[in-house]
């Protein structure tokens, strides 16, 4: 009871490919691939921008206090 046979995980492949064809498997699988991969490259970009951030306040940091030492 507690485990499933082969017998019904064919009936679950059988219903499934009735519910969605055999066209629409491969073009659910491929949309989800282009999320998964639009989600990766958004991560990187996200990366690289939080990377550019840090070196632009450390830069600022310094170029405010070169300015307060020219100041005074």
């Amino acid at each position: 009871m507690g485990s499933f046979s082969i017998w019904h995980w064919l009936i679950v492949l059988v219903v499934v490919l009735l519910l969605f064809g055999r066209g629409k498997i491969p073009e659910l699988m491929g949309d989800m691939a282009k999320g998964i991969k639009s989600f990766k490259k958004g991560m990187s970009d996200d990366e690289a921008e939080d990377a550019k951030t840090v070196e632009h306040r450390n830069d600022e940091a310094v170029n405010s206090t070169k300015e307060k030492a020219s100041k005074s």
